[in-house]
């Protein structure tokens, strides 16, 4: 009898394993016309709750057990594509997806898809798709991506001439900003009037406002991850613009049809042409000009194996006539490799390359000297991901960068010591675990472990007294490890699903940050200075928990949403009164360190299809800093804190060819440092400082107008020409504020306000073949 009921169970189990056998679809999605792989479509099983997303490389994969499907395919701007599939064993398959039309770039802020603001545990997050015309007004006819984030809420601008900006009260370097993975230091061309990224190269754009997943770290405030397109693979095309002060051109094609394709893009600004007409002949001997350079090849060896090799090549020259330069510039390599081990696990294999520097030359008053800075990464990154069963796949690998950082090297007739190459070593180990628990709970949680070694050498560390004062100077043998910095950083984030069109979300994560920028200016400029933590100088850690509501109405045509945080900042920097950053000295006694927080609400109004389209965002935050010797220990104003932030934007189809768009945006003046009286030292007047970042520059505010025209659109070839006013009605925006004796009157004290922009308009052509 034991015997028998024995069999029976093992042959129930059997049928019962058969009938519960699952198989796995999976392979890439690409667009049909370039073969470009598409990051987020959404593939869908009718009749089922099943589905999945396309991930950060194009490449799904969906287990289901055995049967007949019908699976449709979803992503903006592409034909809806619906397939039959019959499931009997694993199986590869590349689907390929129809754009809805064939026009020139545009940036579309939106989700992965109509309704992942909805369903995604992921908060915090916007993308940024470049694929069709941008109708948004552009400075100098550029269309540059990171003056649209700024427009997005949470995210703040750094002003007229600036591409930094500030992500939920964080500072400038706490963004990490990457090219196809690889860091890009110093994201500004032409001191901030251009960011370094060419719409035409990029494809996608994905922000995260201090929530990011466990595969990114290195930053407190955000992730800004940029995706270089790969190259059409199945015909030639040359795109590009003719604009007032820039021109650029774009080139892609086939290595081999289907298998391999390349992109080439250029750049370069002529804004210094202009002088040979001056009659001044210094003034003809000046420079203003700036050049990029991006390339990406790839070829698919196999259904499994695909190559990936990218870089970047930007340089900025600033020159007043023979007197003084500033030269400064990014360059990165990326070489990956995509592998498919099964159906389930996806593999990413990366060798990275990032550089930054700065030379700064004078020549005047029989001086003639330079200062080299140099910041220079060499990158290994193996990321895998394993699709265990639909609604749950998990994420881990490592990260490990070798930091090399020359503070200053001087050359010429200055003989001030050079300061010695500073080499560090980070690397990151992770796992992360996205899991839809049920049909309305989705969860994203993980754990990145950090650690962070510096090396002795040629460099010098320092002990300090209370005062910040130097007591010991000592030194390590070369490739010594010093010290090493251990940090775990927990990141969780999930979703409830009200209802089909609503939601509410909440989520907690830890960042660390080991490399820091020092600056002696209130804007950031290339010859900050990049240092890395040391037996002083600790790492910054940031605490964020958030929480937030989303909501959509009509099918998705309309979306809003609410977010609140609270961020806790440990180790951060400020300055002694009157430090000298950029000099040779050591650093470490000029700065001070202590706490911050930000906090804040960020609103959130869009309107995403229909004629007219756009958005309304509002950011309601204050940052604080607590450091140990300002202010009496008192929490003061950080200088990135902006109280009220306003960003409106429209644009709106007025027929096939013409397109118009206006944007308005409003914001609290920064906090800064203003003199709170004056006295006088052997007939110079010296101004006396009391508060740090007690007061504040005024509102900055602007309009922006635009309009957009199809010239020709034909099979072959399409053009267009851009007409936009940056700051529509010349309000005088503060650049810098300085402050001087009144000429007329000894005792007055005058404060001098620079602006950059009024009234600036612009026209550009651009095509495509």
């Amino acid at each position: 009898m034991i015997r028998s009921i024995t069999l029976i169970a093992l042959l129930f189990t059997t049928y019962f394993s058969f009938a519960q056998q699952k198989y796995t679809i999976s392979g890439t999605v690409n667009d049909k016309t370039t073969g470009e792989t598409i990051i987020g479509a959404i593939l869908r099983i009718e009749g089922k709750s099943a589905g999945t997303t396309t991930n950060e490389y194009g490449f799904y994969s969906l287990s289901l057990p055995a049967g007949s499907y019908i699976v449709m395919v979803d992503y903006i701007g592409y034909q809806e594509h619906m397939f039959s599939l019959t499931l009997e064993k694993d199986s590869i398959l590349a689907i390929s997806m129809v754009p809805k039309n064939k026009q020139l770039l545009e940036v579309v802020v939106t989700s992965k898809a109509k309704n992942e603001n909805i369903t995604s545990a992921q908060m915090g997050m916007n993308t940024l798709n470049v694929k069709e015309l941008n109708a948004l007004p552009v400075l100098f006819g550029e269309r540059d991506v990171m003056k649209i984030i700024q427009l997005l809420p949470g995210v703040k601008s750094a002003g007229d001439g600036n591409t930094g900006f500030f992500v939920r009260g964080g500072a400038a370097d706490q963004n990490l900003i990457l090219l196809d993975e690889a860091v890009v230091y110093n994201p500004s061309h032409l001191l901030g009037f251009f960011s370094v990224f060419n719409s035409d190269a990029i494809k996608n754009l994905s922000l995260y406002k201090g929530n990011e997943p466990a595969q990114y770290g290195g930053r407190l405030s955000s992730v800004m991850d940029i995706k270089m397109n790969d190259g059409n693979n199945q015909s030639y095309h040359a795109s590009g613009g003719i604009g007032l002060i820039s021109s650029r051109l774009n080139l892609e094609g086939p290595l081999v049809k289907d298998k391999g394709s390349f992109l080439v893009s250029a750049r370069r600004t002529y804004a210094d042409a202009f002088l040979i007409f001056s009659s001044d002949e210094n003034m003809k001997k000046n420079k203003l000009n700036f050049y990029d350079f991006n390339a990406k090849l790839n070829y698919r060896f196999s259904d499994k194996d695909r190559i990936y090799l990218s870089g970047y090549y930007g340089k900025d020259v600033l020159g007043l006539s023979n007197l003084f330069g500033i030269n400064w510039g990014n360059a990165t390599g990326t070489l990956r490799w995509n592998h498919i081990f099964n159906p389930k696990l996806f593999s990413n294999t990366s060798l990275i390359y990032s550089n930054y520097d700065y030379k700064f030359k004078v020549t005047t008053a029989g001086i003639d000297a330079s200062i080299l800075s140099v910041i220079n990464d060499w990158n290994f990154k193996e990321e895998l991901k394993y699709f265990m069963h639909p609604g749950n796949s998990l994420s881990f690998g490592l990260n490990s960068v070798y930091h090399t950082l020359t503070p200053g090297q001087f050359e010429g007739t200055i003989t001030a010591p050079s300061q010695p190459k500073v080499h560090s070593w980070e690397n990151a180990f992770y796992i992360a675990d996205s899991w839809r628990v049920s049909k309305k709970l989705n969860i994203d949680m993980g754990i990145r472990l950090s650690t962070f070694s510096f090396f002795g050498g040629d460099n010098k560390f320092y002990n300090l007294d209370g005062n910040h004062n130097i007591t010991d100077t000592f030194t390590y043998a070369s490739g010594q490890i010093v010290k090493t910095y251990v940090n775990p950083e927990p990141r969780l984030s999930a979703s409830y699903q009200l209802n089909n069109s609503s939601s509410i979300k909440a989520a907690y994560g830890r960042n660390t940050q080991y490399l820091h920028l020092l600056s002696n200016s209130t804007t950031s400029n290339p010859t900050d200075k990049w240092v890395a933590t040391n037996n002083i100088i600790k790492p910054e850690l940031s605490d964020q928990v958030s929480l937030g509501y989303a909501q959509n109405f009509k099918d998705n045509t309309y979306e809003c949403s609410v977010e609140t945080y609270y961020k806790s900042m440990q180790h951060q920097v400020d300055y002694k009164n009157n430090a000298q950053v950029l000099s040779n000295d050591a650093i470490e006694p000029q700065l001070l360190f202590g706490q911050g927080r930000a906090y804040g609400i960020e609103l959130l109004m869009k309107k995403n299809e229909g004629r007219f389209t756009g958005w309304v965002s509002y950011t309601l935050s204050r940052t604080e800093l607590q450091i140990d010797g300002i202010n009496k220990n008192a929490w003061y104003p950080a200088h990135q804190d902006q109280t009220h932030n306003l960003s409106v934007v429209g644009m709106y189809k007025l027929s096939k060819k013409w397109t118009v768009s206006a944007d308005f945006v409003y914001y609290t003046g920064y906090a800064v440092t203003f003199p709170s009286g004056k006295y006088n030292v052997d007939n110079q007047v010296v101004f006396y400082y009391t508060e740090r970042n007690a007061y504040r520059v005024p509102a900055y505010h602007r309009l922006d107008l635009g309009a957009t025209c199809k010239l020709r659109e034909r099979k072959h070839f399409s053009s267009e020409v851009s007409f936009s006013l940056y700051n529509a009605y010349g309000h005088a925006n503060p650049y810098t504020i300085t402050f001087q004796q009144d000429p007329n009157n000894a005792t007055k004290t005058q404060a001098v306000q620079t602006s950059l922009f009024q009234w600036v308009p612009s026209i550009s052509y651009n095509f495509k073949f």
